[in-house]
């Protein structure tokens, strides 16, 4: 008998197909993709995941047994397709302005890479909320829209714009002030 037991690895396996309309470069672990709307691209961890591109699909291999690897391997799938539909389509979020008593302004920097909100609960001094990457912010009567192609700057913007308007030390159920997301 060895001194050491043989190492036993198993390979999981995904296919993705390329859209229409998509290049796709892979340079070890980092993905390009370019289309109609931009190019976005994105780097996964060396040691874990194998991604290659063959004719008109992207492979990917997760070296591993566990089901931290497998669900590395689902993680990585989905990030490639939403470069993929981020390219061709974009992703979009729409939020609600709500105000009970006083009227809130909110205003978008383009410049700074802000939004900011104004009489927030009647307070002097105004909130500012990030914009993330190179996502596009407007504001249309009580509604704000948040549109890109990468799906984690949208997110991160949305996310930025309702944490801007949290209320702290008071019952939420009474002060529902704020800016939420709708759709």
């Amino acid at each position: 008998m060895a001194k050491y037991p043989k190492v036993i690895t198993q390979v999981q396996e995904a296919e993705i197909p390329i859209l229409e309309g998509v290049e796709v470069e892979v340079e070890g672990t980092k993905v390009k993709v370019k289309g109609p709307k931009g190019s976005l691209e994105k780097e996964f961890h060396k040691d874990l995941v194998e991604i290659v591109k063959e004719k008109e699909k992207i492979k990917i291999r997760v070296y591993g047994k566990r089901k931290f690897h497998y669900a590395y391997l689902g993680t990585v799938s989905s990030h490639i397709r939403n470069l993929m539909k981020g390219v061709t389509e974009g992703f979009s979020k729409e939020m609600i302005i709500v105000y009970a008593h006083f009227p809130m302004r909110v205003e978008v920097n383009d410049k700074n890479k802000l939004v900011k909100i104004s009489n927030f609960l009647g307070e002097r001094a105004p909130r500012y909320a990030k914009i993330v990457g190179e996502t596009k912010v407007r504001v249309e009567g009580d509604r704000v829209y948040i549109e890109g192609i990468s799906k984690e700057d949208v997110g991160q913007t949305t996310a930025n714009i309702k944490q801007a308007t949290r209320i702290k030390g008071k019952d939420p159920r009474v002060f529902m002030d704020g800016i939420y997301v709708v759709k």
